[in-house]
């Protein structure tokens, strides 16, 4: 199984908003020029993420999209959920019952074991990924240092001062 490229781009949208000023929302046009997707595209996925209760949105000169929740409460579950929908990696599409049709009854039981084994490893890896926050992915990735929030819709965020600068003391 491989998820889309939405998901990528719905996390770097998460990632952006759990970063953002929470008092400033994020302009859709500065999270489709940090983003370089199809703006189309990245409405329907900041759609999806709003339909799921991650972001919210704004509208007017001011406004634009925020997290829903606090980033220690979005996991990445909910991310592959609002992107992929459910997961089902074995699809289960008839063909050990068409390839042993001679033994329909073995075939079928066959099928139902593959089923349970992918159905388990399915729920397995739905545990781990409801496990692991947005919050977490933010510590780990700057090794439990602190950062500030910063406002990505200021052009010049990144040129006014060094990553180490912006991405300290933050306190969520």
């Amino acid at each position: 199984m491989q998820l889309t490229k939405g998901f990528e781009q719905a996390a770097c949208i998460i990632a952006l908003l759990a970063t953002q000023k929470r008092d400033i929302p994020l302009s859709s046009q500065m999270i489709h020029e940090r983003i370089k997707g199809s703006q189309t595209y990245l409405q329907k996925i900041m759609r999806k993420l709003v339909v799921a209760g991650l972001i919210t949105s704004v509208s007017g000169n001011s406004g634009g999209f925020s997290l829903a929740k606090d980033p220690k409460e979005i996991t990445l579950l909910q991310i592959v959920n609002a992107t992929e929908g459910n997961i089902k990696t074995y699809p289960e599409l008839g063909f050990l019952d068409l390839v042993f049709k001679d033994f329909l009854p073995i075939s079928h039981e066959a099928t139902h074991v593959i089923d349970e084994i992918f159905q388990e490893a399915d729920k397995r890896w739905c545990e781990y990924l409801s496990e692991k926050t947005v919050y977490d992915i933010i510590i780990e990735t700057f090794d439990n240092r602190q950062f500030k929030l910063v406002d990505w819709n200021d052009p010049d965020v990144t040129k006014n001062q060094e990553l180490g600068d912006l991405l300290k003391d933050i306190k969520y």
